[in-house]
């Protein structure tokens, strides 16, 4: 990728003492920076002074591709440690892999909640488009659809889809533990050679820890019974790590336990090496940072505090490569810091799970705790009060519910017969089936921009999008016309290497003017390009 920002470039050997050039010459980042003290004040040049000029600090060059992890990097053939995160339900488009992938980036695709022809639909284009670029494709974890895992699976096995990320597990399941191991070969020195990555995303240490480890033999062991793998496979599977990366999950939208990057992030850091020094792999797992992430000061302080990888979601449902409808758009593009909120979960109803969404301009948190709170105070529809039920029908759902349990018996009749099954055994699971439908068609309302559901849009999102709106404000990505992916992964690899910049001086006693020590995004000049 090469690409520039618009700014006037400081004379060679010039020391620039008013903010504005010294702002300028902090920009620079792709040659060296000296404070300088040249007798009538402090400025900064990119070259060493002359005599009339004593040097008080000086760092080295700090491009925005030397963030992170060299080891990620090329693992995944990426420019950037700087990874897209999936948002289910083709929220994370294949336009916006397509470009993250051509900007230097990796990016995952929301496979999850989707058809397996439309995900087929979307590898094609992969393959057609971006041949020889990374992506990942998003394996989220269905406790109560065990098929769409088990689907997802084969179809990224048959479409030799390299990378994973696996998303909202609680365990290990034997079709994660088998697309990983399915990728296990030996080289001829012996070593094992890994085609199939992954990339799980947590937020609890026991969960990390679990991929962090070997696969489970017990699973392998049965998956070589069945002839999913070789005992081969089973058996190079003892070495090496269920994943190649972790992310820290923290207070991200959609999914979440909402704990602050500052306390996760280490706890996983001691995790990884201390199983690294007891497993001696070839490879260290790498560490990444997720869930806040939403301007160049947040991914600068995930880079140190050591994260390997950034990984960056809800601000990218903002722009306009998104699988979402421009009114979502507009609704994120005007939301605030605390305009989050926590609701049911569609996947995970049952359990009581929950994930993080826009509350501004929505019902929706309101309306699907609502649901929620029905069905742990009765055992069906059958016996919902009248009241209850009418308010369902005439402000909720809008039909009868016996029109809208006809579409989910026609839903899950093609995706997952045996859910109606156990719908016809259980009154309470029949009345989960009928509340799932509300939350699922509240994210689909949010996507297709049905305009009579705007106040039932969920829409996943985290408090990252109100931080980005903020820093955006008075700049050209304030506008919702202006948000292309590999604008905004820019100006956040540029400006966390800019703050990384300005936090070096500061290390060594040099405190910089206020104004000069915000990174400020200006217009692309230069097409993005791939590797």
């Amino acid at each position: 990728m090469t690409a520039t920002t618009h700014h006037t470039t400081p004379m060679p050997g010039a020391v620039r003492t008013d903010p504005s050039g010294i702002h300028q010459t902090l920009g620079l980042l792709e040659q060296p920076c000296y404070i300088v003290d040249t007798g009538n004040g402090v400025g900064a040049s990119s070259t060493a002074p002359g005599p009339s000029g004593r040097i008080v600090a000086a760092a080295g060059p700090l491009a925005p591709e030397s963030l992170g992890s060299s080891g990620f990097r090329a693992r995944h053939g990426v420019r950037y440690a700087y990874m897209g995160g999936a948002m289910a339900g083709g929220i994370a488009s294949e336009d916006l892999v397509i470009a993250l992938a051509r900007s230097g980036a990796l990016a995952s695709f929301g496979a999850a909640g989707l058809l397996p022809e439309r995900i087929e639909k979307a590898l094609g284009r992969f393959a057609a488009e971006i041949p020889g670029l990374p992506y990942a494709a998003n394996l989220i974890h269905s406790p109560s659809e065990d098929a769409l895992e088990r689907d997802g699976v084969e179809l990224f096995l048959k479409h030799q889809v390299r990378c994973v990320e696996a998303s909202a597990f609680m365990d290990l399941t034997p079709h994660v533990v088998r697309y990983r191991v399915a990728g296990l070969h030996r080289a001829r020195d012996g070593r094992v050679q890994i085609a199939n990555r992954l990339v799980a995303k947590v937020s609890r240490p026991e969960v990390a820890e679990r991929f962090m480890r070997p696969a489970p033999e017990s699973i392998t062991a049965d998956m070589v019974a069945r002839g999913l793998i070789t005992a081969d496979q089973a058996e190079l599977a003892r070495r090496v790590p269920m994943a190649d990366d972790i992310t820290a999950e923290a207070d991200s939208g959609g999914h979440t336990d909402r704990r602050p990057l500052t306390a996760l992030f280490p706890v996983l850091l001691r995790t990884r090496d201390a199983v690294q020094r007891e497993l001696r792999y070839d490879r260290p797992i790498g560490i990444g940072a997720a869930g806040g992430i939403g301007t160049p000061r947040a991914a600068a302080a995930a880079f140190a505090m050591g994260a390997d990888y950034i990984v960056v979601g809800s601000v990218h449902q903002a722009c306009l490569e998104s699988g979402t409808s421009d009114a979502a758009r507009r609704l994120l593009v005007g939301a605030g810091l605390a305009d989050f909120e926590m609701a049911p979960a569609a996947d995970m109803f049952e359990l009581g799970v929950e994930l993080q969404v826009l509350k501004k301009g929505t019902f929706f948190p309101m309306r699907a705790k609502k649901l929620y709170e029905l069905y742990k105070a009765y055992d069906g529809i059958e016996v919902l009060p009248a009241d209850e039920r009418q308010r369902l029908e005439q402000q909720v759902f809008r039909r009868s519910l016996d029109e809208i349990w006809a579409e989910v018996e026609q839903y899950f009749a093609r995706r997952d017969p045996e859910q109606l099954r156990r719908a016809q055994e259980s009154p309470r699971r029949r009345m989960a089936l009928l509340f799932r439908w509300y939350l699922g068609m509240a994210s689909r309302w949010a996507v297709t921009g049905e305009a009579d559901r705007t106040a039932d849009y969920q829409v996943w999102c985290g408090p990252a999008m109100g931080s980005f709106n903020e820093w955006v404000r008075g700049t050209y990505l304030a506008a919702q016309e202006n948000r292309r992916a590999a604008d905004v992964a820019l100006h956040l690899m540029r400006g966390a290497a800019f703050t990384a910049r300005v936090s070096q001086f500061a290390t060594s006693g040099v405190r910089l003017p206020a104004a000069c020590t915000e990174y400020v995004p200006t217009p692309v000049t230069e097409p993005m390009e791939g590797r």
